[in-house]
């Protein structure tokens, strides 16, 4: 089953717009897990407009004291040095590294691996090194995929925001060919293969049909609109139903 990790950089963003404690995203990642979702993901960011270096540590402790359950823990970022050592104080199960300038909103494409092979290369093999699972987020495209792939990276996340852009146009198949075709490479090429951006209860099904190999997607924005309209645990359901219909 293609395992559903949450995303919960929103909740801290509301949190966020007032001097309050609330939302507590310590609280959101306990109720997320408590409904049956396998892992929580955050992405701290140099000015810390969402998730804050202390919720990282929080977490950290949080999922170190359920080990017992298989909950895992994903921190995205650029490979900046307070970035990599974060990483190598909190260890989490994987670590995701993202090509995004300190002023992006979000993340909007992936690595130019062949570019930057000797960069990420370093960053890896340190990351590796503190026994951390690396995943580099990648654009939905073959070559992209093989070039990843030479940095020494573990897995690779398919940048799937052209598929959830097009989803339910004429491009729709079109961008779910790309993701699909990029997908077998990862498999070919003996890397895990995780997916996360703009990923829905609509779309997510089409894209689980196509890669049934998918080990983890990520998701946030999405997910954190509906909790708000059906509450956490219902909406972590919803989204395993997504999930575990698409595996039968």
């Amino acid at each position: 089953m293609t395992k559903l990790s949450i995303n919960l950089n929103k909740v801290a963003l509301l949190r966020n717009q007032r001097p309050m404690p609330y939302p507590s995203v310590l609280a959101a990642a306990e109720t997320v897990i408590g409904a049956g979702a396998h892992g929580i993901t955050v992405h701290p960011r140099p000015d810390g407009r969402h998730i804050r270096r202390a919720d990282v540590l929080e977490l950290a402790r949080l999922i170190g004291g359920r080990q017992e359950e298989g909950i895992e823990f994903n921190v995205e970022g650029y490979p900046s040095e307070d970035f990599l050592d974060l990483a190598e104080q909190v260890k989490p199960h994987q670590v995701t590294l993202v090509p995004d300038p300190p002023e992006a909103s979000t993340s909007d494409h992936g690595w130019d691996c062949d570019g930057q092979r000797e960069f990420l290369r370093s960053c890896i093999a340190r990351l590796q090194g503190a026994g951390i699972r690396v995943s580099l987020f990648v654009d939905p495209d073959a070559q992209a995929v093989a070039s990843a792939r030479d940095t020494g990276t573990d897995a690779v996340e398919l940048y799937t925001g052209p598929y959830g852009a097009a989803y339910g146009g004429p491009d729709e198949q079109a961008t779910l060919a790309a993701c699909r075709t990029a997908g077998s490479e990862a498999r070919d090429l003996g890397l895990r293969l995780n997916a996360g951006h703009d990923l829905n209860l609509d779309n997510l099904g089409k894209l689980c049909q196509s890669l049934p190999w998918l080990a983890e997607v990520s998701i946030g924005h999405a997910f954190t609109a509906d909790a708000l309209a059906m509450g956490y645990a219902r909406a972590v359901k919803s989204y395993l139903d997504a999930l575990d219909h698409n595996d039968n």
